[in-house]
């Protein structure tokens, strides 16, 4: 049971390598307030530098991820003080993010919840889950890439769908679409999303981190500017320590000690 008097987003570090945050707002269904919005910028920042840390697991409560943007922070507020949040600065230190970020859903990801989900690189979603961009029901649109993400994940008419009706898909409906990357029992959620976050801590850091760069640089451009990046990418690792040590493992029919260099 997370603790309503702890801060907004908990760390820890359940196993090697692996870096966990929790949002912890239980009172307000984990309500992206601009106070839990900066607290997560600051820890993706430091999680971003710190060695030890290979793979950044983020997730919420057993019943709800998060169920949007704080609205009563909203109602009122005018354009220019909207714009003045800029809100894609205190993301971007997730959307950035090098190493690898797993999303573990369970019960809702509606409107901010959703994006925030999206900004990880694989999302592990309990039976139970529930994604959603209902923006338009209060008169707005999604504005922290919602409609940006989701078409990118799902496809322009399931996109179009979600954020012109408000309606939630089923976390099964968010697997069939590609939305999510891995589909277990509500209750094994936490446990399929350690395991997945250990073994990428145990793959090598910097193939990692390479992997998804380029992955994320070459989706958008042509497909010979991709092929042009993984081949430089793909050749750098080549210098690496770790490179040599995962080969000679082969090799030698043992497994491989990596270091992250």
């Amino acid at each position: 049971m997370l603790d309503a008097n702890a801060p907004p987003v908990l760390l820890d570090h359940p196993l090697p390598g692996v870096a966990r945050l929790r949002l912890n707002r239980p009172q307000a269904t984990n309500a992206l307030s601009l106070e839990l919005q900066a607290l997560l910028s600051s820890h993706f920042t430091a999680l971003a530098e710190n060695p030890e840390v290979r793979c950044i697991l983020l997730t919420g409560g057993d019943k709800v991820f998060a169920a949007g943007g704080d609205i009563t922070s909203m109602a009122g507020v005018g354009a220019i003080d909207i714009y003045k949040r800029h809100t894609e600065r205190v993301w971007a230190p997730i959307q950035h993010c090098p190493k690898p970020v797993i999303a573990a859903v369970c019960g809702y990801a509606y409107g901010g919840g959703c994006e925030l989900a999206m900004l990880a690189d694989l999302i592990v979603a309990g039976r139970g889950a529930r994604f959603c961009q209902p923006e338009i029901r209060i008169g707005i649109m999604p504005g922290i890439g919602g409609t940006q993400r989701l078409v990118r994940a799902v496809g322009k008419v399931k996109a179009m769908r979600m954020a012109l009706t408000g309606q939630p898909i089923s976390a099964e409906e968010a697997w069939v679409a590609g939305l999510v990357s891995d589909l277990v029992d509500d209750d094994q959620v936490q446990t399929k999303a350690l395991e997945l976050a250990a073994l990428i801590a145990g793959m090598p850091a910097l193939a990692a981190e390479q992997i998804k760069e380029v992955i994320l640089a070459g989706m958008d451009g042509p497909l010979e500017t991709g092929l042009a990046l993984e081949r430089k990418a793909n050749a750098l690792l080549f210098a690496s320590r770790d490179q040599k040590e995962g080969m000679q493992a082969f090799i030698d029919k043992r497994a491989p000690q990596f270091e992250g260099h």
